[in-house]
């Protein structure tokens, strides 16, 4: 059957009827059509709810789904478009592609809610009542039930609301015309049921109790009144408004006006385009699981409120990378704020970053914003001029909230702000639009790593990531914190329940694949950034190609500079364009990096066409780090040995007029990337810029205790100059690598290399470096106690360096030989040759060797029993012990600063040395400083009479000291362990411990009376 209307009261003959006022109907002449799915039923409905009227598809994507939309929502959209497109008749006709979204064109009889307003508006314009009745009663005749049956989802049911309040508001009209024209006594029943209904509109209670006045019931209207009043203070607390007491009133006393003539009280029909519009509210749908952001979103609703407050229209510009969630937070702050805007929210997509589209025009915006407003089509001007006034003058005097999305440039925004006070425009953009005036801006960054599990916890499920949370932390970490490619992990991650999440986070380590990985329907993180990196000039393009070759985690201008072959402010300029645009982060002002999976894109844009340009700018990076360090060593270590590198330098730009302080900030900040940066010269076959580069870096690793990384970059310069068969780097690597060993403790491989050393530059002449090897050699034997051996090798090397006027090296092997005769027990000359490297050391500025000998000095004043002088000694090394210098040489400094404190009575001074020497004993590399530091220990503790606590300490000490071969240390720490064994009662213990040290001891010749107690 049917429905009234179809034939001859409604449908063109030529076109296609719907029926919205009930359930969704599609008539072709006789025949129903069939609309597909409820997705179908919905998008179709909304659209003609809102017929000439352009939705977005975000608008589309709320309305069809209740719950989280689908990742491919939008898709889906479009594809029932093409769907609803093929089932219609002339579909292509009817839903239009309109700028960003779709719009439903129909003619005048095609639509029943068009016909609806149409026969109000008639009604309105009646010359008499009995027209108006018919009229409204026709209209009223269409409605079939609830929109979509009430199955239409919470969007749907919120534009029912209103359109339910316009049906409600014509059957108020038409029972107030008939009323006027005498049908009270047949009006009561249908008043009654209408009122059951809305039980709480004081409308109908009015008319049902004059109806019930004017047929002689007045007490059953009283009744009626003193009903509803009790109904509104039980649901509501509140009492009858005026115009229902008025009537109440008026039928207490009987007025004559109740029973008023047809032209007295005849009412005036309001047509819809004189009643209140439909209030816009075309917010995105406000995402359920919204993680995080609780700062950013603070900040947000202070600028829009407190932007109010400063007079004019207040804009808040939102900027951040593609992918970081500018969108999902304006959105949540734009719901939060809708009770300020009471005129309407209106959403447009402006597409400046949309994936395959084309980024929408100020005409297009414009006429969406006018439509939204409820400007007829026929009256929006055909010039940008025109939509321009006509959208200022609209918004005259009204509150309305304006969220302009994916702005690509200020051009696109200008035109669409309103000049009313009262709006507020919220603008997301991937660049900061410098150029919009009177802004308040906020940008946002990636999530934080709290932040990143919450979200990773609501969308795959608190038990699986309480199952793996390693696994989901590395998750995150891969991801790059990037909310973008964390929903797109996670929900490949909740449609496989087969996997884990540390298989999920093992495809993702594989950085080639990452990009494959993070792309799911639509939503692809490489696509999101691609249109970022498209929106920038070819110039700018090819920097960030290259700039993407720098292997570390910062990078400065001038690093910037060397890779792009241009001057340090150019590269600045090119720098500061891409962080406009999110390409780049800023941590710190004058440092610039790469997000993870931005690095990821741009190393993947990569081509074998590209090859040749890669490799020079490569090859100019590295030239500016090799400079770049040589620079900052002439700073910090003055009087090493300088070297032809056989290199050609290139004229790169760096800061030349750095001091030792610039210089060792510049170093700690570098020193990730310094080791990235050698790896970088082995990868691309640079290996005489990657074994120079080293042998700077590790002068810095040395100094300050990296000695692990100054034995892995000593490692790679070897085996760089073994691939180069270069015997003269062959010999410094070595040297290095000799000296790293021996403070590692890793005594049978440091002596094979320092060996090998002297006789590679023994080969080729080079007396620096056999000197050096010779004095590693020197400490070698040292250490094993072998003195007599060691002291000659020390001696040799430092008359070479004397000779060929190295006074670093002289004061280096100074230090090497007072701490031999420290450990001989010689301290007369040990304390000559402290205060020969004190002095060289003091002539070259070289801090790191002068604090190794005023501790030096230290100890052979120690061993003299001159306290005091000692005590000046500690004063002077103290000062040197800043927080750069190696923990382990600090540690030894304070503990013997502690000791000669003992011995001078000074106890708060003792206690406060040795509480600072504890932690950064624990914290040292190097075993060999550890070993002596915890014998210094043991010896306090044993004068403080604490002697378990001394025996703990000569323990430790043993069992470093032991399985490396330190033979000095080991036999001090025996010598130890059985002096407080002794004092503890444990007299075999101590009888053992004592022939164990003496036999050594006996063997070195280190006499009884000059062995440390």
């Amino acid at each position: 059957m049917q429905p009234r209307g179809v034939q001859g009261a409604g449908a063109d003959e030529t076109g296609v009827r719907f029926n919205v006022l009930g359930p969704l109907e599609a008539w072709l002449g006789g025949e129903r059509l069939r609309l597909g799915g409820a997705i179908q039923e919905r998008v179709l409905v909304m659209l003609l709810l809102e017929a000439g009227r352009v939705l977005p598809v975000s608008r589309l994507v709320a309305a069809a789904w209740d719950e989280e939309p689908p990742a491919t929502a939008a898709h889906q959209v479009r594809k029932t478009i093409a769907d609803l497109r093929r089932r219609i008749p002339g579909g292509g006709g009817v839903l239009v592609t309109d700028g960003p979204g779709y719009r439903a064109v129909l003619g005048k009889r095609q639509l029943d809610l068009s016909e609806f307003d149409a026969a109000v508006r008639e009604a309105a314009g009646a010359g008499r009542p009995a027209e108006a009745v018919e009229k409204l009663g026709s209209a009223l005749a269409l409605w079939r039930g609830p929109v979509l049956s009430g199955q239409g989802g919470a969007v749907i049911a919120a534009a029912a609301v209103a359109l339910d309040e316009r049906r409600l508001m014509a059957s108020e009209q038409l029972i107030e015309l008939r009323l006027t024209l005498g049908h009270a006594a047949e009006l009561i029943g249908e008043i009654r049921k209408l009122a059951a209904h809305y039980p709480l509109r004081e409308a109908l209670r009015g008319q049902l109790m004059r109806a019930l006045y004017r047929t002689g019931r007045r007490a059953e209207a009283l009744e009626e009144y003193q009903a509803v009043r009790v109904l509104l203070a039980e649901e509501l607390g509140v009492d009858p408004g005026p115009h229902l007491t008025k009537v109440y009133e008026a039928i207490l006393r009987e007025s004559p006006e109740l029973l008023a003539s047809e032209q007295e009280l005849a009412p005036t029909v309001q047509g819809p385009a004189e009643a209140e519009r439909p209030t816009p509210h075309d917010l995105p749908y406000d995402l359920p699981d919204f993680t995080g952001r609780e700062r950013e979103l603070r900040e947000l609703m202070a600028l829009a409120r407190v932007a109010h407050g400063h007079g004019g229209m207040p804009i808040v510009a939102i900027d951040g990378m593609g992918g970081s969630g500018k969108t999902s937070l304006v959105v949540r702050a734009a719901h939060r704020l809708a009770v300020d805007y009471p005129d309407g929210q209106i959403h447009v997509d402006l597409r400046g970053y949309t994936p395959g589209e084309q980024s929408v025009t100020a005409m297009a915006a414009l006429d969406v914003l006018l439509r939204a407003m409820g400007v007829p089509g026929e009256r929006i001007p055909e010039d940008i001029a025109g939509r321009t006034a006509l959208w200022r003058s609209t918004m005259g005097g009204k509150r309305v909230l304006l969220l302009l999305d994916n702005a690509v440039d200020v051009s696109a925004v200008l035109p669409l702000l309103p000049a009313s006070p009262g709006c507020l425009v919220l603008v997301t953009s991937r660049v900061r639009l410098v150029d919009l005036d009177g802004a308040a801006w906020l940008s946002i960054g990636v999530m934080t790593p709290q932040e990143s599990a919450v979200l990773v916890a609501r969308t795959v499920g608190a038990a699986r990531v309480a199952a793996e949370p390693e696994a989901a932390e590395e998750l995150a970490r891969l991801c790059g914190h990037l909310p973008l490619a964390l929903r797109i992990a996670t929900a490949r991650f909740r449609n496989r329940p087969q996997w884990t999440m540390r298989y999920l986070a093992d495809r993702l380590r594989d950085e080639t694949r990452r990009m494959d990985e993070l792309s799911l329907g639509e939503r692809s993180v490489a696509a999101t950034l691609r249109l970022s990196y498209q929106a920038l000039d070819e110039r700018c393009r090819t920097a960030f190609r290259l700039l993407a070759l720098h292997p570390g985690g910062d990078l400065d201008p001038y690093a910037a500079g060397a890779l792009l072959g241009m001057k340090v402010w150019d590269a600045e300029d090119i720098l500061e364009v891409l962080l406009d645009a999110h390409l780049l982060q800023q941590p710190e002002i004058g440092i610039y990096s790469f997000h993870d999976l931005v690095r990821t894109f741009a190393r993947g844009l990569r081509s074998a066409s590209s090859q040749e340009r890669d490799d020079q700018a490569v090859t100019l990076l590295l030239d500016y780090y090799l400079a770049r360090t040589d620079a900052a060593c002439e700073q910090l270590f003055p009087g090493r040995v300088r070297r032809p590198t056989g290199l050609d330098r290139s004229p790169v730009e760096f800061p030349r007029d750095e001091g030792a302080g610039q210089a060792e900030s510049w170093f700690r900040r570098e020193h990730s990337t310094l080791f990235a940066v050698i790896a970088l010269a082995v990868t691309h076959g640079h290996d005489r810029h990657a074994v120079w580069l080293a042998r700077n870096f590790s002068f810095q690793l040395n100094a300050h205790g990296y000695l692990e990384e100054f034995a892995e970059a000593s490692r790679t310069a070897v085996a760089a100059a073994r691939r180069l068969d270069d015997l003269a780097l062959i010999g410094v690597s070595l040297t290095n690598l000799g000296v790293a060993c021996w403070k590692l403790g890793d005594l049978t491989e440091g002596i094979e290399v320092a060996r090998e050393g002297r006789d590679v530059a023994r080969r080729l002449g080079d007396r620096h470096t056999e000197a050096h090897s010779e004095s590693i050699l020197g400490g070698y034997m040292s250490l094993y106690g072998r003195f007599a051996e060691a002291l000659v090798s020390l001696e040799q090397a430092i008359a070479t360096g004397r000779e060929l006027g190295s006074v670093r090296d002289e004061a280096e092997c100074l230090t090497l030989l007072s701490t031999l005769y420290e450990q001989w027990g010689h301290y007369e000359d040990a304390l000559t040759s402290a205060q020969r490297a004190v002095a060289l050391a003091r002539q070259i500025g070289h801090h790191e060797i002068e604090l190794v000998a005023l501790t030096d000095l230290a100890f052979a004043h120690f061993g003299l029993s001159a306290f005091e002088e000692a005590d000046r000694a500690l004063a002077c090394a103290r000062e040197l012990c800043e927080e750069t210098r190696e923990p382990g040489q600090r540690a030894l400094a304070l503990m013997l600063s502690a000791l000669t404190a003992h011995q001078l009575g000074r106890t708060e001074q003792e206690s406060a040395y040795a509480e600072q020497a504890r932690p950064l004993m624990d914290t040292t590399v190097s075993p060999l400083r550890r070993a002596k530091g915890e014998n210094l220990t043991g010896r306090l503790l044993r004068r403080q009479g604490r002697h378990e606590s001394a025996r703990a300490a000569h323990t430790r000490a043993y069992e470093i000291a032991s399985p490396m071969g330190y033979r000095v240390e080991e036999a001090y720490a025996l010598l130890g362990m059985a002096d407080a064994a002794q004092a503890l009662g444990d007299d075999e213990a101590a009888a053992r411990h004592r022939r164990s040290a003496e036999g050594w001891f006996t063997e070195a010749g280190v006499a009884p009376e000059r062995r440390r107690s």
